[in-house]
């Protein structure tokens, strides 16, 4: 009885903190929408929160992923569940790049191609090799400590733990630091988190105040379609993931923790800044620590299903804006470049524009002075729900992944569990 007495504590002081958060965040809103100028003047409160998030994301990502592949029994159970992760991954991108292709076609977010648009310069990009090279590796050893880095960073976390694994585990010394980092990382987040009402106050401000007015201007079409489809994916694909990853009872138990992953990544516009959260809700889940700590990390850089829906709007928009159509015939090519250009995309706002230079080099190689300017507009504007679907859907990711690596019984488990 006791023991239901605290779950039922711990839920209302999580929806109470919860109910503050999103209160913060549109009083933040409307301070934005009706002082645009004040809330600029605070911007700088989010930007101190985003700020230590990221100064801690480095140290968590990498003592996580190494701590969780170090302290697995055996190299073939860290071998299946990193391929069922990025299985997971492709096959969720791919579904969200199709429903938005499916969606542009019914809803063109250009109906009359524009004119007389202004040139800007867009400067040197990367080569498709060059992006290869630095998209799994970092020129030196401090270039992996920074959050531009994440994926070099997770390949590096990845070998580093495969290492201690063959050198004694999760009983060696370096094993048994690795998981004392971790713990430790997760408590210093739950210091921090008691600053992000302040923080998140703040960040609507600003944002409110600086994309307000574009998206009910020439964007607002896309934004019309895109937004709902967010939304709308949040509360019918989530379930069906959830359902066939963790059987009877795992859509109640994924939303009863999705609504804190969602929110902060709604505020932060981060996948990586929600990963302490995903981590949490994990553990408190029941889902084995192996298998978040490696299928969350990973996730805040290639589990895109967000940015495969921008990637196909962005396509669709400029091709509008051009007078150039959206044929079916170029639904295998789209969705294919919405994957690969998606798990490419760091997972920190604004993505580097990463994305943006695979887009126009591929379908605007002739006119990416004018497409790219285009492209970074819609995706500073779809920013916060692409991001809302992608760092949650992390948490979602790790009901499939258990279900492949522990059997498909493993939620039923831990609520008997629980309930004894």
């Amino acid at each position: 009885m006791s023991k239901k007495i605290l779950d039922h504590s711990s839920v209302k002081r999580n929806y109470r903190f919860l109910a503050i958060l999103l209160a913060c965040m549109v009083a933040g809103a409307l301070l934005g929408w009706f002082k645009p100028a004040w809330g600029h003047n605070i911007a700088f409160l989010g930007k101190v929160f985003i700020n230590m998030m990221f100064c801690i994301v480095v140290p968590l990502v990498f003592a996580s992923i190494a701590g969780s592949i170090a302290g697995m029994e055996s190299r073939h159970r860290a071998g299946k569940i990193m391929g069922t992760t990025v299985a997971t991954f492709v096959i969720t991108g791919a579904i969200a790049a199709v429903i938005m292709f499916v969606l542009m076609k019914l809803f063109p977010p250009v109906l009359v191609p524009w004119s007389d648009l202004a040139s800007e310069e867009m400067g040197e990009y990367a080569t498709l090799t060059e992006m290869i090279v630095n998209f799994f590796t970092a020129e030196d050893f401090v270039g992996l400590l920074s959050r531009r880095a994440m994926l070099p960073l997770i390949v590096f976390s990845v070998l580093f733990g495969f290492a201690v694994q063959m050198t004694g585990g999760k009983e060696s010394a370096v094993g048994k630091w690795l998981l004392g980092l971790s713990d430790v990382m997760l408590k210093f987040v739950q210091i921090i988190t008691y600053y992000a009402p302040i923080a998140f106050f703040a960040i609507f401000a600003d944002l409110v105040a600086t994309y307000g007015a574009e998206v009910f201007k020439g964007y607002g079409r896309a934004m019309l379609v895109y937004y709902p489809l967010c939304f709308l994916y949040l509360f019918t694909a989530f379930p069906f993931f959830a359902w066939f990853g963790g059987g009877k009872g795992a859509v109640g138990v994924m939303f009863k923790h999705l609504a804190r992953p969602a929110v902060v990544s709604l505020g932060t516009c981060s996948s990586v800044a929600t990963i302490p959260t995903n981590l949490e809700e994990a553990a408190e889940t029941g889902i084995d620590k192996d298998i978040a700590g490696m299928v969350v990390p990973l996730g805040a850089t290639m589990h895109m299903d967000g940015s495969c829906f921008s990637c196909v709007l962005k396509i669709a928009f400029v091709l509008g804006v051009f007078g150039q159509d959206l044929s079916w015939s170029q639904l295998p090519f789209i969705v294919l470049v919405a994957v690969l250009s998606s798990v490419g995309m760091s997972g920190v706002p604004g993505g580097g524009y990463i994305g943006e230079y695979i887009i126009c080099s591929i379908f605007f190689p002739t006119q990416m002075e004018l497409a790219f300017p285009i492209l970074v507009a819609i995706g500073n504007l779809v920013d916060p729900p692409a991001t809302m679907i992608n760092a949650s859907g992390d948490y979602v990711v790790t009901f499939i992944v258990s279900r492949f690596v522990e059997g498909k019984d493993w939620l039923q488990k831990q609520l008997r569990a629980k309930a004894d």
